[in-house]
């Protein structure tokens, strides 16, 4: 990005990573998961076997990030290595998944903070939609104060949000362990089903794991703000990581361990209902509160990165021009920052349900992830007469292999159980092409 100087050290790429991950679905899509899984067992199987093949991806994205270093590198690395009408149509999805993620987060956000804001004012209470504008509106202004400001922010909103993540997880000591209920709950199941039925139930459940652990892939678009990249965005993502799979598997077994797999099911804001189990009603307002702040962090993160795959995007007059443009003094694109502030807005007037958006989001990003992740094996083989100095990924190319297959599989799970969502994605998808070939000709 011309003229832009790199100003994010290490510390802040891996505040940048872990808010990138947690933002509010560990708080939510647990009770998914259990509603999938129906028992204890394959309830922490899931988030085990989701956590491993993620942190496989973030090595894979480790190495990517070490050899290649670009602003909008999500994009950019599949425009060079594939083709820069594919990049586009895979980015062309992400520009609505990318406003209906943040608007699923506000909304969660605000379903934490208007019961304990309003519940006693005496006042009407917004619904959730007037709330979460809100929200966004602020994060907007406070991004567009410049990129530096928005990291400071965002440093304080994670740090406040692997503490939350810990108080929840102090429960275990708290709260009495609920094994019977466990246990009699998940044999009721088993006795019940065939293992077509349980096996079908756990890949559904699976969906909703991975799109908790995902997002750690997208600090490649940070390539041309980070200082000395081939060394610190490859440790930022592995210490980012690192932190993400011990906070997840952490705060799952809390929620197992205090409201049992049936609690956890009944439970649509179990992170509320363990607290309130754990610390009364003053737990409750505590967490709501801590939940909210943890939904702006993953909104900020988000408002941060995604204007630079827009300027990836534009390099290749597959966007407007405008999207070119950015204060010098701020290092923020003010066009594209309020663009995907129109996005988010109007996904929080015409998206459904969380569970819509969320099928809507895991078809296709897999897909994307799983495109990204395979240059791995073009940026090897370009570098293969020369010395890598950077990250190099082990057990080549097996993991990164099982990595994609993974991926692939995810889809065809959302392709079963939510054809609608996945027709839908591959719908845009299919119409980036003539809007990058209409692009092309508008910007010749």
């Amino acid at each position: 990005m011309d003229g832009i100087k790199p100003k994010l050290n290490r510390f802040d790429l891996t505040m940048i990573v872990v808010s990138l991950v947690i933002g509010i679905g560990i708080f939510r899509t647990p009770a998914m998961v259990a509603g999938a899984v129906h028992s204890p067992i394959l309830f922490i199987s899931a988030w085990i076997l989701g956590g491993i093949i993620s942190f496989a991806g973030a090595l894979v994205f480790a190495e990517i990030g070490s050899r290649y270093q670009k602003p909008g590198g999500y994009y950019k690395v599949v425009a060079e290595k594939y083709n820069p009408a594919f990049a586009f149509m895979l980015n062309w999805v992400a520009i609505f998944i990318n406003g209906a993620g943040a608007a699923n987060v506000a909304i969660i956000g605000a379903e934490y903070l208007n019961p304990v804001i309003f519940s006693s004012s005496g006042y009407f209470s917004p619904s959730t939609q007037v709330t979460a504008s809100f929200i966004v509106l602020i994060l907007l202004v406070i991004n567009y104060l410049g990129i530096k400001t928005g990291a400071r922010v965002l440093n304080i909103l994670t740090i406040i949000k692997i503490c939350i993540i810990l108080l929840i997880v102090s429960s275990i000591f708290i709260v009495s362990p609920a094994q019977m209920d466990n246990l009699s709950f998940s044999n009721e199941f088993f006795s019940s089903n065939d293992y077509s039925t349980i096996i079908y139930g756990f890949g559904v459940g699976l969906i909703s794991v991975f799109y908790t652990y995902g997002g750690y892939q997208l600090t490649m678009n940070f390539g041309g703000d980070v200082i000395n990249p081939k060394k610190n965005l490859p440790q930022g993502i592995l210490f980012g990581s690192i932190i993400i799979l011990l906070l997840y598997l952490l705060i799952n077994y809390a929620y197992l361990n205090g409201l049992g797999i049936e609690g956890i099911m009944n439970s649509k804001l179990v992170a509320a209902a363990i607290a309130d189990k754990s610390f009364g009603s003053a737990g409750t307002i505590f967490i709501s509160l801590s939940i909210f702040l943890s939904a702006l962090g993953f909104l900020n993160v988000n408002i941060m990165q995604t204007p630079r795959s827009y300027f990836a995007m534009a390099e290749d007059k597959a966007l407007p021009k405008f999207f070119l443009k950015f204060n010098h003094k701020t290092q923020i694109q003010e066009y594209a920052l309020l663009f995907y502030g129109v996005s988010i807005f109007v996904s929080l007037l015409f998206l459904g349900a969380f569970e819509k958006i969320l099928n809507y989001v895991m078809f296709t990003d897999s897909i994307t992830i799983a495109v990204v992740a395979s240059t791995i094996f073009f940026l090897r083989w370009e570098d293969r007469k020369k010395e890598h100095d950077g990250y190099k990924l082990f057990l080549y190319p097996v993991l990164p292999a099982i990595f994609i297959i993974f991926l692939i599989m995810i889809s065809i799970y959302v392709l079963i159980s939510s054809f609608e969502s996945a027709l839908f994605g591959s719908i845009i998808f299919a119409l980036g092409y003539p809007v990058f070939k209409i692009m092309q000709r508008v910007n010749k």
